[in-house]
């Protein structure tokens, strides 16, 4: 029975924040959700996953899942009225529109940040669960190597992946670009805040300290990015001993002011301010003071304006990629509906070989047996040969079932099993 691979997805482009981080699977949840899947339904390959701004579920079975898989998903969180939350997904379903949908997020065309570079290992780290829990079969493999292999030809041969397309990421970039190893204070966890301690935890830093004026959201943020925490009224003693500070903190009047940076006396080294707020944290006069650089938002938002304009022009070549790997792709998956027939009919030759040699080897001697052995062989793969070419090119055309019928009727391969015909 031919499977169907189809997709349930929740993402930034239909549901809100409130909707998504109820819905959010941590990846001991994805293992434990896949887990029930399994136990519910008749599934070959199963892939999920769940980041901040989408959560899909992948599988391939004989028949159409996609809202029993939202029941089950909302029910596995807890989540009862299931008809609300249906609206909020989409279903991918016909065709090569599955497995297509699943090269582009992979590849990082549907992200908030296009070419978002953590994409590909969310995929990665999601795939190697299923293959953990034994529920990648040949489709997933196959599908998800095509897709390493087309997300390394975008990383060589496009600028899809250059530069830093969000303001936290060419924050936290610009950053470890200035001191090697440096000391980063990073002040206020707002959203633009958190983000930059996530991105600054795969950077290469010496240490980093969040500062936040409620103890506890700082905290909360510390602990997801591995940062050590400064209690607001240390702030200046945190203040003298970072290379580098990055503010994100919403106020009316500056908190960082050239005053209060100048009583921290004569400075050794240059002390770098990176403002994201608006308005403006850190006063533009503390450059007035030696050894102090300033870089606002909109030195920030330049880099990533640039980054962003060289990964959209690139989308065309990046598209270009995906279309050649997904065709790769569906001629192997078409050519796997085949295989069947195909080994069957390699069995059914093979036994008309066996029956027809049991009957003449009785007075052979060995060396005769091994030149018959290999003769009618020889035969057999050049007899094959014809059929399958023109099953793999039937397959191409979307003809295959009715050569299939034919060799069925002809051969009676109904009567064989699937195995490779043993020699």
């Amino acid at each position: 029975m031919q499977n169907w691979f189809q997709v349930v997805s929740l993402t930034y482009h239909k549901a809100p924040l409130a909707v998504r981080e109820k819905i959010a699977l941590s990846e001991e949840e994805a293992k434990a959700f896949m887990l029930r899947v399994k136990e519910f339904f008749d599934v070959s390959d199963l892939l999920v996953v769940s980041t901040c701004n989408r959560t899909e579920v992948y599988v391939n079975a004989p028949q159409s899942l996609t809202e029993e898989l939202v029941k089950l998903l909302l029910i596995f969180k807890g989540i009862s009225s299931t008809q609300e939350y249906l609206p909020y997904f989409e279903f991918y379903k016909d065709g090569e529109q599955p497995a297509r949908h699943l090269f582009e997020v992979a590849t990082g065309l549907h992200s908030q940040v296009v070419g978002d570079m953590q994409v590909p290992n969310q995929i990665k780290r999601a795939y190697q669960a299923s293959a953990d829990l034994q529920l990648a079969g040949p489709y997933l493999h196959r599908l998800m190597h095509t897709i390493f292999f087309a997300n390394k030809r975008v990383a060589l041969e496009t600028e899809f992946r250059d530069g830093a397309a969000s303001v936290s990421y060419a924050a936290a970039e610009l950053a470890v670009s200035l001191v090697n190893r440096p000391n980063i204070l990073v002040v206020g966890v707002g959203e633009i805040g958190q983000d930059v301690c996530k991105n600054l935890a795969n950077k290469e830093a010496g240490e980093i300290f969040i500062t936040n004026r409620t103890r506890k959201r700082a905290e909360e943020a510390a602990a997801s990015a591995g940062c050590g925490v400064v209690d607001w009224e240390d702030l200046d003693d945190a203040l003298a001993k970072a290379d580098i500070v990055i503010s994100g903190v919403t106020r009316s009047e500056p908190l960082f002011t050239k005053e209060r940076i100048a009583r921290l006396g004569s400075l050794n080294k240059y002390k770098y301010f990176i403002d994201l707020s608006v308005p403006r944290s850190v006063e533009t006069s503390v450059e007035e003071l030696n050894g102090v650089v300033l870089y606002d938002i909109d030195t920030i938002k330049a880099r990533t304006d640039e980054a962003l304009d060289k990964r959209i022009a690139a989308i065309p070549a990046v598209r270009h990629i995906i279309d050649s790997a997904v065709e790769e792709f569906n001629d192997w998956s078409k050519e796997m509906i085949v295989s069947p027939t195909i080994n069957k009919l390699k069995g059914a030759l093979e036994q008309i070989r066996r029956e027809e040699l049991s009957r003449y080897m009785k007075g052979m001697s060995e060396s005769e047996l091994a030149i018959v052995e290999r003769v009618t062989s020889s035969m057999m793969q050049k007899i094959i040969k014809l059929p399958v070419l023109q099953l793999k090119a039937a397959c191409k055309r979307g003809e295959a079932e009715t050569l299939i019928d034919v060799l069925n009727d002809l051969f009676n391969l109904e009567a064989q099993t699937e195995e490779e015909p043993r020699h």
